[in-house]
């Protein structure tokens, strides 16, 4: 498979992902979600679907356990809404970048203020 083929399928399939679990959902575990990335295999097979979740651990993990529930019923809709020959099996994860992402700047600004008072 083509990898320009691979990464716009991926693209597509995160926005139509973003817009399954932000409108049809009705799980009320599931709280701000946002999908940040979606991996796809190269034989279209398999789609990891990557999201950040807000909250606290306990909400995130109620969140993830929710989300996971619905994989039939997001599957199937990935699979009306993206036409191919076989809907990939999908699996979520929870993307940790932004929570590194803010812990490295608390860092810098750690060592921004121990500067200024030397």
């Amino acid at each position: 498979m083509s990898k320009l083929r691979v990464e716009k399928l991926q693209e597509l399939m995160k926005q139509e992902a973003s817009q399954i679990i932000l409108r049809e959902l009705k799980d009320p575990r599931i709280g701000f979600v946002t999908v940040t990335q979606v991996e796809m295999t190269g034989d279209l097979r398999e789609a990891k679907i990557y999201v950040s979740l807000m909250g606290s651990e306990e909400q995130a993990a109620e969140c993830l356990a929710g989300l996971n529930s619905s994989l039939g019923f997001v599957r199937r809709e990935l699979g009306q809404r993206i036409r191919l020959r076989f809907t990939p099996q999908i699996s979520f994860a929870v993307d940790k970048s932004l929570d590194y992402s803010e812990h490295i700047n608390e860092l810098l600004r750690d060592i921004k203020k121990d500067e200024g008072h030397e």
